[in-house]
């Protein structure tokens, strides 16, 4: 855990935006909710953008905002993130949309202000690439994909 919170600049690009919150003391996301006009139901298997309504600047390149499904709405109604995971860069200035895709068999209605996914700030690190010859040996090698058991 950081000493102290960092700073999110948050810009509404909608009046009906809902700024990003915890809903708990203990929450690590921030819940991201649905800036719609009307409902919109995504099929079985279809893949849809749902607008936040917000556009945010992270302190420095050493953040990115991360969007992850919400596990009520992944486990209960098979709705997630067809990507898994999104990212939003430190230099990114446009609004913050969400991928949805629905993986159930039945048809899932979006709200307008629903919460839809959770966003976490995290530390990132940036690599200096450098090309070898070889890398150094260690006991798993190049196994993979199970490799290690079960």
């Amino acid at each position: 855990m950081l000493d102290r919170p960092i700073d999110l600049s948050v810009k509404r690009l909608s009046p009906q935006a809902v700024l990003p919150q915890y809903a708990t003391e203990g929450a690590a996301g921030m819940d991201l909710h649905a800036c719609l006009d009307a409902p919109v139901t995504i099929a079985p298997g279809q893949r849809v953008r749902i607008p936040t309504g917000l556009a945010i600047a992270l302190p420095d390149a050493g953040y990115a905002a991360f969007l992850f499904p919400r596990s009520g709405l992944g486990v209960k109604a098979g709705i997630t993130l067809p990507n898994c995971v999104g990212v939003v860069d430190s230099d990114y200035r446009g609004e913050v949309i969400v991928g949805l895709v629905n993986l159930s068999d039945a048809p899932y209605t979006v709200q307008p202000g629903d919460r839809i996914a959770q966003m976490v700030l995290l530390p990132v690190a940036r690599a200096n690439v450098r090309e070898v010859d070889r890398l150094d040996h260690t006991q798993r090698g190049a196994g993979g994909f199970g490799s290690t058991g079960k």
